[in-house]
């Protein structure tokens, strides 16, 4: 897409849409100004798959793909169905074109070439003269109706997918847990990062990046799987994609009197000056952390700690961010900073795995979709139809007419056909 579109999970709430919404103005603001994002945003085009008009595009599209079908479809049974043996005298001429004329052949000899080609027989008489038709995959042209149901099912597919399906990321730390849907949500399943791993990470260069994932539903664990790239785990009607990865520092927040404010993994999942960055609220604190993964003049890895309260808000609007002291942070260490009544340690440094959790109830369809698509135009590009009608006068001369659809070298097999005509002739 040429706009950026908005992400499945901005969708669950009104601050999860803020949020994302926020990102679009930081990305497009500078590009449109803040009013043209706004008049991008009131016409859905940040989440086009999903907007009115779109989805009345996909209406009306597959309302005229089943009216022609539907209009198609007597006409296609009647060229199929209806089978004409008796033609008369003048289309034999053998002065047009797929006509042979052969002479000194028994109607049992063209009876049995024709089987041998594969050709239904139907025979008639009139006037005392034989006639011969064989018609081979005669109700070919039905596949069309094939191929306009598999249109019909991807559109379909796609608003289901589109009304009641899910897509989200979920940034879970090692050894945390997320859940996946809303809470309260009936069979609330949650994941659980009970390990990462990323052999040459601390190179620079990983060959390869897992995670050992287990499922949970209501508190039971139903599923458990080592997932890498191309290599999900699906259950539930979820599948759970490896999708990337990043530093997660573990922090612990404690007040003045040593009582934890906040423990666990930080997902650094944004960037700045090109060094890993995220941002921490502090629990029972009108304050929040900066922090910036960096490495020490000695190598070792260290989280810049900016800490920060809004103090009201600017002429304009925006707010009025009041920063405090830094602090440079080594694993093992704890510190506080003037300002603030709180200290901040980083225990250790841990990774998070950014997993793509989805639900798609229109897979089944597009699965329907795809093979009735690809039959459809099997069916229409190598089973055409053929037909061979044959008029036996009764002097024992046979003329020949030769028909077929397209996609076929039919004047190879025709003369085939004759071929073995004239053999069976000298053979009888």
């Amino acid at each position: 897409m040429t706009l950026r579109q908005l992400p499945d999970f901005a969708f669950r709430t009104a601050g999860d849409y803020a949020a994302a919404m926020a990102d679009i103005h930081a990305r497009y603001d500078p590009v449109f100004g803040a009013p043209g994002v706004g008049v991008l945003e009131r016409l859905q085009l940040f989440q086009v798959f999903s907007s009115i008009w779109f989805s009345v595009g996909l209406i009306v599209l597959i309302v005229s793909i089943v009216v022609c079908t539907l209009d198609r479809a007597p006409r296609l049974w009647r060229q199929s169905a209806e089978v004409r043996v008796v033609q008369p005298e003048p289309f034999f001429d053998p002065r047009l074109p797929d006509r042979a004329t052969i002479a000194g052949v028994r109607d049992t000899q063209v009876r049995e070439v024709l089987r041998r080609h594969r050709f239904r027989v139907r025979e008639a008489e009139a006037e005392g003269v034989r006639y011969l038709y064989g018609d081979r995959h005669q109700y070919t042209k039905m596949a069309t109706l094939l191929t306009h149901l598999g249109l019909i099912l991807f559109l379909v597919a796609a608003a289901v997918t589109s009304l009641l399906g899910d897509e989200q990321g979920l940034v879970v730390g090692e050894g945390e847990s997320l859940t996946v849907q809303p809470i309260g949500t009936p069979g609330l399943l949650l994941v659980r990062n009970l390990g990462f791993d990323a052999p040459g990470f601390e190179t620079g260069t990983p060959s390869d990046f897992t995670t050992d994932l287990a499922v949970f539903r209501d508190g039971q664990q139903i599923a458990r799987k080592t997932i890498r790239v191309n290599d999900p785990l699906s259950v539930a009607g979820y599948t759970f994609h490896q999708n990337g990865f990043g530093p997660a520092p573990d922090i612990v927040v404690r007040d003045t009197a040593g009582d934890v404010l906040w423990s666990g993994a930080v997902p650094l999942t944004e960037e700045a000056a090109g060094f890993p960055y995220g941002v921490l609220s502090v629990p029972g604190r009108e304050m929040g952390l900066q922090l910036l993964l960096q490495r020490g003049a000695d190598g070792r890895g260290i989280v810049l700690v900016l800490p920060y309260r809004v103090t009201g808000a600017l002429p304009d609007g925006s707010p009025n961010v009041e920063e405090l002291m830094p602090m440079a942070i080594a694993a093992g260490e704890a510190q506080t900073a003037p300002g603030i009544d709180f200290s901040v340690e980083l225990r250790s440094f841990s990774d998070f795995t950014l997993l793509i959790a989805k639900h798609d109830p229109g897979q089944g369809l597009v699965w329907l979709a795809f093979g009735s698509l690809i039959t459809g135009l099997v069916i229409t590009f190598y089973l055409p139809r053929r037909r061979v009608w044959g008029r036996l006068a009764p002097g024992g001369e046979l003329t020949l007419v030769g028909r077929s659809d397209r996609y076929v070298d039919f004047d190879r097999e025709f003369g085939r056909l004759l071929g073995d005509l004239v053999a069976s002739r000298r053979a009888g």
